[in-house]
C-alpha cells in the first residue's frame, strides 16, 4: 500500500495573513513538492494571484466558490482529480498537499470530507489544522464571529500575525483567550509572514521521522484537565491522594476542554455503545474528540478522530505507543462537560451488561 498523502489545513479568518504565510512558505526547498489548494470565495478569484511558487502547475485554484459553503463534494473531486493530473509515467509528483481555506471558512466540512470520503482515505491523511489569527484585530473578531472561534479551537498550532500593530494588552488578553479555546494548540508569532515549515508540518499522530506513533506528542495531555476514572461506587483517585479534583477548562466562548482517562481495558460493546451514542446525543457540540483507547482483549490500542458527529472509523495501532496503555481521549466541546459523557458512559455499561470502569465522577453543570 502506497504511504498516505499528509494533508496540513490552513485557515483563520478575513485578513489575518493566511496568504502572505503560505506565499512565504511555498518558497522552502521542503515544499517543492507540495500541493496547494487555494479556497476562493466570491465570483472573481483573486488569491492565487497573490501566492509565489516555484512550480506553478502545483498550484491549483477552485474557482466554483467557497468548498466550505458550497457542495464538498467540488472538494473530493479536487483531490480525487490531482492524483493523476499531477503525475507522470505514473509516478505522482507531489507528497504533500496544503489547503488554504477562505476566510468565512467554518472547517468542519473540510475535515468531514477528508474522514468519509472512501476514497480519499485512501490515499491521504489529515496531517494537522493551522490556524492564523491577526493580533490587532483577533479579540474583537473572537468577539464576533463564531467561525474564528471553531478556527481557533480545531487548531494543532495557532499562528499569530500582526504583532507589531498590536499593544501590549492586546497580545496578552488575546494569548489568554487563546490558550482558553485551545490548551495544547502552540501559539506562534509570526513577522511578515515568515516561517519555517517544520513549525506546521509533521503535527499528526505519527512522527514524520520515524514514521512511529507518537501518543502523547499528538494528545497534548498534559495541556489539559484531566478528568480521572472511577470504579463504581469507589471515589475518585485523585481526591483520595487528597488532591482537589479539577474541572474542565469553561470560558465565555462556551467552548470545554479536559482529557477523559479511564485506567481500565474498556469493554467492546460498552466503547462502542458509548462513543455512538455521544454522536448521536451530542455530535454538533463535540467540536473535536481524539484520543487513545485500551479495548478489552485487544494487543494493542485503537486511535479515534473525530469532528462534530463524524468519526474517521477507529484503526487499531500495531502495538502501544508507551508504557501508559491508559484509555485517553481529549475532548473539545461547546457546552458539553464531562457529567454528561460520565452519564452516557455508565448507560452505556448499564446496556452493555459489563463491568467496565466508570468514566469520571466530577460532576459540573453541563
Amino acid at each position: 500500500m502506497n504511504e498516505l498523502i499528509p494533508v496540513t489545513l490552513l485557515t483563520g479568518f478575513l485578513g489575518s495573513g493566511k496568504t502572505t504565510i503560505l506565499n512565504q512558505l511555498v518558497g522552502h526547498d521542503c515544499m517543492r513538492r507540495s500541493l496547494v489548494i487555494i479556497n476562493e470565495f466570491g465570483d472573481i478569484a483573486l488569491d492565487h494571484l497573490l501566492v509565489s511558487h516555484s512550480e506553478e502547475e502545483l498550484v491549483i485554484e477552485m474557482d466554483s466558490g467557497c468548498v466550505c459553503c458550497t457542495v464538498r463534494q467540488d472538494l473530493a473531486s479536487t483531490m480525487k482529480e490531482v492524483l493523476w493530473r499531477f503525475s507522470r509515467d505514473g509516478e505522482r509528483q507531489f507528497d504533500r498537499v496544503v489547503i488554504e481555506t477562505t476566510g468565512l471558512a467554518d472547517p468542519t466540512p473540510i475535515l468531514h470530507t477528508l474522514i468519509t470520503s472512501r476514497t480519499l482515505a485512501n490515499h491521504y491523511k489529515l496531517d494537522g489544522i493551522v490556524t492564523v489569527v491577526d493580533a490587532a484585530a483577533g479579540n474583537i473578531t473572537l468577539d464576533n464571529h463564531q467561525e474564528a472561534i471553531k478556527q481557533a479551537a480545531f487548531a494543532d498550532k495557532l499562528l499569530v500575525t500582526k504583532a507589531d500593530l498590536a499593544s501590549t494588552d492586546e497580545l496578552d488578553t488575546l494569548s489568554a483567550r487563546l490558550k482558553r479555546l485551545n490548551p495544547s494548540a502552540r501559539q506562534v508569532q509570526v513577522a511578515s509572514g515568515a516561517i519555517d515549515p517544520s513549525e506546521i508540518l509533521g503535527l499528526g499522530l505519527f512522527d514524520a521521522a520515524s514514521k512511529s506513533p507518537d501518543a502523547n506528542r499528538w494528545l497534548s495531555q498534559e495541556a489539559y484537565t484531566v478528568v480521572a476514572a472511577t470504579r463504581p461506587g469507589g471515589s475518585n483517585p485523585l481526591a483520595a491522594m487528597g488532591r482537589p479534583v479539577p474541572g474542565p477548562t469553561r470560558h465565555d466562548d462556551r467552548i470545554r476542554s479536559f482529557c477523559y482517562v479511564v485506567e481500565a481495558p474498556m469493554a467492546p460493546d460498552t466503547f462502542d455503545i458509548w462513543l455512538s451514542s455521544i454522536m448521536e446525543l451530542m455530535g454538533q457540540k463535540m467540536l473535536r474528540v481524539k484520543g487513545i483507547v485500551n479495548v478489552k482483549g485487544a494487543s494493542a490500542p485503537y486511535v479515534i478522530h473525530g469532528v462534530q458527529h463524524i468519526f474517521h472509523p477507529p484503526f487499531m495501532l500495531d502495538q502501544w505507543p508507551s508504557d501508559d496503555h491508559r484509555t485517553r481521549i481529549v475532548f473539545i466541546t461547546q457546552d458539553v462537560g464531562p457529567k454528561i459523557i460520565d452519564d452516557v458512559f455508565q448507560q452505556a455499561d448499564l446496556m452493555n451488561g459489563a463491568t467496565a470502569v466508570a468514566p469520571p465522577v466530577h460532576r459540573t453543570a453541563p
